[in-house]
């Protein structure tokens, strides 16, 4: 509970009471990142400024290794070794860094460890070696600011030892929609991340948990689930949220407005400003605010909110950022499209307009609570989740029009194009696309199209396109539709069913001025079957 929220009127004795009897959920034990450090550090960069800060931190206990284009015979102290050559590259993190100089060259052995790394690394450089939003644990690059300079000299003598955070995601690679064979569909999560920490294994996802931070953007934008962040799980986070809105209410209070904040930095802010907050807004802390998205917060409506608010991290990078705007405009997209304010879902700033930004989304009524718990995968929550809103909104139409960065929609067919060969459908990593057997005929689940584009990377003739929306009828969206069907094409000699008119018609259009298929017996074996065609041949070498 922040300390100073207001409590003199009904509303803040409404919300003291409620975040009294509601205690925060102690989340579930995770399974640990552990680093370990011997305070080896390397100190990038040349001139007087490098060499000062490498003196300093030798003096402060490290080990320290100057590497830069330096001049031959530079003055350093005699603790610190010196690689006179450009750096190339420096990846890893805490404890486990590796670095390349000029000619692919590693200069680690220099240390005469028996297993030779950098465990720290201090950037001098004008353009660092690793330009992440969130660089890595153990790495600090100052871009020519005095102030971060001596932040990192201050810090890095206290890095050495033994340290370890939680794993923070959970990654589930059936759910992946990230790729099939060499098309590539999804890749949110990758887009997403500021710490770099995600990229293409094949056709799925790898997560390096080292570099992991756990801002939870890749939770926030992955369309399936597969991504999502495990400490604490939604469902704890959630349960915490009905729980006290539910109290609230029957403390007396009306209209709130959850506050979604990391528990640090965000917190801090909070503390600063308590006093100014109105009554009616109910501050929940989790691990990082850009851990939730869509699933949470309409949850969050759903569950009697009359507004829910998600205070960005001060100092939050483009990544992140983006990231939630994006499933911000997706939110009020789906607001809007069933009848409900969009603004009712707002990113918001530890800035001194906070206040008032908060009291100003108290404006609207709340909406009747539902019950039901957020468990289980992500779909099936989004599904009860707006089927509540849909209950309880004035929809416009069947159909609610989405951007591009949505997790419902259709798939569209240009039937003049498609030959209804059924990549698209062993491309579809949710069984949206389903083939029809023996009949050549592609059916559509809409309710399962996550929109990653696999069907669209992969179709030979360039003959499908997505359009995101939301179709309200919950039938017709989870039962499949025919997309396309057309006649199967008969052998000509035997008649047995075999290819698609539509196969055949292109075929025997691009193969026309084929030298091979300038007689018309050549042409004509193009509508046979496999076994007929070989046996006419035969036929025609006797």
């Amino acid at each position: 509970m922040i300390p100073g929220l207001r409590e003199d009127g009904p509303q803040g004795l409404a919300r003291a009471r409620a975040l009294r009897q509601t205690p925060l959920p102690e989340p579930a034990q995770a399974a640990a990142v552990v680093y370990a450090s011997r305070g080896r550090t390397a100190v990038l960069g040349a001139g007087a400024e490098s060499i000062e800060a490498a003196r300093r931190l030798a003096s402060a206990g490290l080990r320290c290794m100057l590497i830069g284009p330096h001049a031959e015979g530079v003055s350093v102290p005699e603790a610190v070794l010196v690689v006179a050559r450009p750096v190339e590259s420096v990846q890893g993190w805490l404890g486990d860094f590796q670095i390349r100089v000029a000619g692919g060259v590693d200069p680690a052995p220099l240390w005469g460890d028996p297993v030779p790394r950098f465990d720290l690394v201090l950037d001098l450089q004008p353009e660092p070696c690793i330009g992440a939003e969130v660089p890595p644990p153990g790495y600090f690059a100052t871009r020519g600011r005095a102030e971060a300079l001596e932040a990192a000299l201050a810090e890095l003598p206290g890095l050495v030892g033994a340290f370890e955070k939680p794993r923070y995601f959970r990654y589930d690679p059936a759910l992946c929609a990230h790729g099939y064979g060499d098309a590539v569909g999804c890749t949110r999560c990758i887009e997403a991340c500021p710490a770099e920490a995600i990229r293409p294994q094949g056709e799925k996802i790898e997560v390096e948990p080292h570099l992991c931070q756990g801002l939870g953007a890749c939770n926030a934008v992955c369309p399936t689930g597969a991504l999502r962040y495990g400490f604490p799980e939604l469902g704890e986070v959630m349960t915490y949220v009905r729980r006290l809105l539910r109290g609230f209410r029957q403390q007396g209070g009306e209209r709130p407005v959850v506050l979604f904040h990391d528990a640090e930095e965000g917190g801090e802010a909070l503390r600063a400003m308590a006093g100014r907050l109105d009554e009616a807004v109910l501050p929940v802390a989790v691990e990082e605010a850009g851990s939730l998205g869509l699933e949470a917060w309409l949850a969050t409506l759903a569950y009697g909110a009359s507004a829910v608010a998600v205070l960005l991290p001060p100092g939050a990078g483009g990544r992140l950022r983006e990231a939630l705007a994006g499933q911000t405009e997706v939110a009020r997209a789906l607001l809007a499209g069933l009848g409900h304010e969009p603004q009712r879902v707002a990113l918001v700033e530890a800035d001194e307009a906070l206040p008032q930004t908060l009291t100003a989304l108290g404006d609207w009524s709340e909406l009747p609570a539902a019950e039901f718990a957020v468990m289980g995968s992500k779909r099936d929550a989004l599904r009860l989740v707006l089927d509540h809103l849909a209950r309880h909104g004035r929809p416009a139409g069947r159909f609610v029009a989405l951007p591009e960065q949505a997790p419902f929609g259709t798939v569209v067919v240009d039937a003049a194009r498609c030959t209804l060969c059924m990549s698209c459908t062993s491309a579809c990593p949710v069984s949206a696309l389903q083939a029809g057997g023996e009949v050549p005929r592609l059916s559509f689940v809409e309710w399962n199209c996550v929109q990653c584009g696999l069907c669209v990377a992969t179709c030979p003739e360039d003959a499908l396109g997505l359009q995101p929306r939301l179709d309200l009828d919950t039938e017709a969206r989870t039962r499949p539709r025919v997309l396309l069907e057309e006649a199967p094409f008969h052998c000509v000699v035997c008649g047995k069913p075999f290819a698609t008119q539509a196969v055949i018609r292109n075929m025997r259009e691009r193969l026309a001025g084929h030298p091979m298929y300038r007689e018309p017996d050549a042409l004509r074996r193009l509508e046979m079957c496999g076994d007929c065609r070989v046996k006419d041949l035969f036929a025609s070498e006797a």
